[in-house]
C-alpha cells in the first residue's frame, strides 16, 4: 500500500521492531551529534574573547573539524564492515561527545583544536554509521522516508544545542560546589558529554542489519569504488556534496556569531534570547525539508528529489 493510502506515517506504524529501533538509534545518533557539533558555532564569540582569537582561527578551527569529519566518515566506514554498524556507531558516539566535553576544559588554542579534530572523526563516522544501519534494516519502498526522518534530527539537535547555550551563556558563569565558578562556554561543552549515555541503549536494544549479519567474509579492494559502475555516480555525488556542504557550514557556522556580535563589529547585535529564536526557527524550516524530501524520494526517485533539491 502506498503512503498515501495508510496516512502520512503509515509506513512507520508498519514498521517491525527492528526497524523502528534501528531509526530510533540513527536518529538519536544524529541529533546529538548535530547538539555537539554546533555548540562551538554557538558559543564563538566567547572563545573569541576568552583566547583572543581572530576571526581567521575561529573559522581555521571549524574547518579542521570538518576535514576531520571527511577522515572519520572514511575511517568509521572500514571499521562498520569489519565489526558491525552498531559497534562502529556506538564508537562513533563515544568518539564526538568525549570530545565535545574536553573541549570545556581546554586551556589553549591548541588544546582546543586537537579537540574539535577529534570530535569532528566521531561526527564524521556517525554520519556513516548512522546512515549505514538506517538505510540496511528499512525496506527499499520506504528507506527514504526512514533516512528523511533520520537526518531530520540534525535539526532537532540544532534547536536543542541553540536552547541549551541561550540557557546557559545567560548565566554567565555557573556555580558549582566549594565556591568555585565555571565559565559559562565551558559549561556548554561539558553539556556534551551526555550524549556518551546513548551508547549503553543502543548496545542493549540494537542488533545489526540482516545484510551484514549475513555477508559474506571476503574483503572488498577499495578499487571497488573506482570500477565504471560505480565511479561516475559516486564521483557525481561527491561533487555535488562537498559544494552543498561548503556552503552549508560556511553559513551556518557563523550565522550565530554574526547574529550576536555588536553591530560594531560586523554583527546584528541581537541577544541570546533573539538569537536562540532565530536559530530554533531556521531548525523548523531544516527539520520540515529533511522529512518532505524523505516522502519526495520514495514518491518521485531519488535522482529527481536531488535534482528539486539542488
Amino acid at each position: 500500500m502506498s503512503a498515501s493510502s495508510q496516512g502520512w506515517l503509515g509506513w512507520l506504524r508498519g514498521a517491525t521492531p527492528h526497524e523502528r529501533r534501528t531509526l530510533l538509534a540513527g536518529s538519536l545518533g544524529w541529533l546529538l551529534d548535530s547538539f555537539d557539533v554546533m555548540l562551538y558555532a554557538l558559543v564563538l564569540t566567547h572563545l573569541i574573547a576568552h583566547f583572543g582569537m581572530d576571526k581567521a582561527t575561529a573559522g581555521l578551527l571549524n574547518s579542521l573539524t570538518l576535514l576531520a569529519s571527511a577522515a572519520g566518515g572514511v575511517l568509521f566506514g572500514f571499521l562498520a564492515d569489519r565489526v558491525g554498524r552498531t559497534r562502529a556507531l556506538m564508537g562513533s558516539i563515544l568518539v564526538y561527545s568525549l570530545a565535545s566535553g574536553a573541549c570545556g576544559l581546554a586551556q589553549s588554542i591548541v588544546q582546543l583544536g586537537l579537540f574539535r579534530f577529534v570530535l569532528g572523526l566521531g561526527m564524521g563516522g556517525e554520519w556513516t554509521t548512522g546512515a549505514a544501519l538506517v538505510a540496511e534494516s528499512w525496506r527499499a519502498e520506504h528507506r527514504g522516508k526512514a533516512l528523511g526522518l533520520m537526518q531530520s534530527s540534525w535539526a532537532v539537535g540544532e534547536g536543542l544545542a541553540a536552547v541549551t547555550a541561550g540557557l546557559l551563556l545567560g548565566l554567565g558563569t555557573v556555580a558549582l560546589p566549594h565556591g568555585w565558578e565555571l565559565p559559562a562556554w565551558r559549561a556548554v561543552f561539558l553539556v556534551g558529554v551526555l550524549p556518551a549515555l546513548l551508547v549503553f541503549w543502543v548496545r542493549r536494544r540494537v542488533r545489526e542489519p540482516a545484510i551484514w549479519r549475513e555477508r559474506k567474509p571476503e574483503r572488498v579492494p577499495l578499487a571497488r569504488l573506482w570500477q565504471p559502475d560505480v565511479r561516475r555516480h559516486g564521483l557525481i555525488a561527491t561533487l555535488m556534496n562537498t559544494a552543498a556542504l561548503f556552503g552549508y557550514w560556511g553559513l551556518f557556522t557563523w550565522i550565530p556569531a554574526f547574529l550576536s556580535l555588536p553591530v560594531s563589529e560586523g554583527g546584528r547585535g541581537l541577544t541570546i534570547t533573539q538569537t536562540t529564536l532565530w536559530l530554533v526557527v531556521m531548525g523548523a524550516g531544516k527539520w520540515l525539508g529533511y522529512v518532505l524530501f524523505g516522502y519526495a524520494a520514495d514518491a518521485a526517485g531519488r535522482r529527481r528529489s536531488y535534482i528539486a533539491y539542488l
